[in-house]
């Protein structure tokens, strides 16, 4: 796969047209290179919204050779949301987190998915960490997504955001491609979740060729996250490597 050295422009804040209100997003183009114009990547983010460590992770992408769009989650209650990793700012996070609905985060992916689309990207991989996670789950159910991968996505097992049915309920929606990685050590979603999460994968897609669930051994919630005192430096290593191959191979 060929590292870009430079993107086309600068990365910068885009404002898109949401369903109801703007989406404040971090947009990072590839290089403009005949190689992998087609495809784009909507970063989803953790409750602290699209922070520099976020945002580094759409750059990453871009540096890689595909554009990237990090986009927010909660547009309507903190639009501009950028927190840190400390107590105070989990527990404002989560304040948020609380007030979303999964018909809302749903409309404003289609939304996102609409302009990188209109920008010329045909094929769109998902990819999103924590709450994010659990947001690449339901992105996964839309027909403009080619794939998702969510990391660590917890409380799927249990509702959807502002309540309803579990979101693994909604796999058999899923007509494109889905990996689950959770970290064995992850407190938030306890070995129970885990064994329901890969069985409902299982169940869903016997084969395991478009559904699959990938354990890191050892690892924490935030183990992606270079930013997080739960950072796993092996198990980001070999998420990376799994998030590459699903955006250029798969």
């Amino acid at each position: 796969m060929p590292i870009v050295s430079q993107p086309l422009g600068p990365a910068s804040w885009q404002s898109l047209e949401g369903p109801d209100v703007p989406l404040r997003c971090w947009w990072s183009p590839a290089s403009d290179t005949k190689a992998y114009r087609d495809r784009a990547v909507l970063v989803l983010p953790e409750v602290f919204g699209v922070n520099a460590w976020v945002r580094s992770v759409a750059d990453r992408l871009a540096l890689a050779g595909v554009s990237a769009l990090a986009m927010p989650l909660f547009a309507r209650t903190a639009p501009r949301l950028e927190l840190g990793y400390d107590p105070e700012s989990l527990a404002e996070g989560r304040r948020h987190k609380d007030q979303a609905h999964a018909a809302s985060i749903l409309a404003d992916l289609a939304a996102a998915a609409r302009w990188l689309q209109a920008q010329g990207y045909a094929r769109l991989t998902v990819v999103g960490f924590c709450f994010g996670g659990h947001a690449a789950l339901l992105a996964s159910t839309l027909p403009e997504v080619h794939s998702s991968i969510d990391f660590y996505g917890a409380g799927v097992c249990q509702g959807r955001p502002g309540g309803g049915d579990p979101s693994l309920d909604l796999l058999p929606q899923v007509t494109g491609r889905l990996i689950c990685v959770c970290g064995t050590a992850d407190p938030l979603i306890p070995p129970g979740d885990q064994r329901q999460i890969r069985a409902a994968l299982q169940a869903a897609d016997p084969a395991g060729q478009r559904l699959r669930y990938v354990a890191m051994e050892g690892a924490d919630h935030g183990f992606m996250c270079g930013a997080r005192s739960s950072y796993h430096p092996a198990a980001a290593e070999r998420g990376w490597a799994l998030l590459l191959q699903e955006v250029f191979e798969a």
